[in-house]
């Protein structure tokens, strides 16, 4: 378990999941995203240990953040989906916390490179830059800035190609 300032991370356990699903539930105004990490739970890109939950001072879960196994290309990747934080704990920097773990866990684990498809304004502060500029997308349209890409290793070059996501995302 991590401290990141005043938010408790650590790797979702099976007791966890449906103070999960609630959390994913509460911070969406549909059950899209529960029903996605639901449904990613189930399917070989889920990878046990990067399903990181933050946790307050009581150890009551207040975010999630997911990571799941994706494509560049040919290239085995991790795609930052959904990333989930309780409406009365938002901007509070539980889910910063709860990114900044998820990708540190990615980076134990020897993984390179993490896709996110989200907030321009929000994901840089992570490292993340637009994918297009490294000649990454997507199938489908969506605002070019929006797509980002991260390497969690300098020394492995951002591969070329179209992300490919886990079956659920439906992409």
């Amino acid at each position: 378990m991590r401290t990141h300032d005043t938010w408790l991370t650590r790797a979702e356990t099976g007791a966890d999941i449906p103070a999960v699903r609630a959390i994913n539930l509460a911070a969406f105004d549909t059950p899209q995203e529960a029903d996605l990490v639901d449904a990613l739970r189930a399917e070989s890109s889920w990878i046990e240990g990067l399903s990181l939950v933050a946790a307050d001072q009581d150890g009551t879960l207040v975010g999630h953040a997911l990571l799941t196994r994706c494509h560049i290309g040919d290239s085995p990747a991790l795609c930052l989906a959904p990333v989930a934080v309780r409406p009365d704990q938002q901007k509070t920097g539980a889910g910063s916390a709860v990114i900044r773990a998820a990708l540190a866990a990615a980076k134990e684990r020897g993984e390179y490179h993490v896709t996110v498809l989200g907030h321009p304004a929000y994901y840089p502060r992570f490292g993340f830059g637009r994918a297009s500029l490294h000649g990454i997308g997507l199938s489908i349209e969506v605002p070019d800035e929006a797509m980002m890409v991260l390497t969690l290793d300098e020394s492995r070059p951002l591969p070329a190609g179209t992300v490919r996501y886990a079956a659920p995302f439906g992409i």
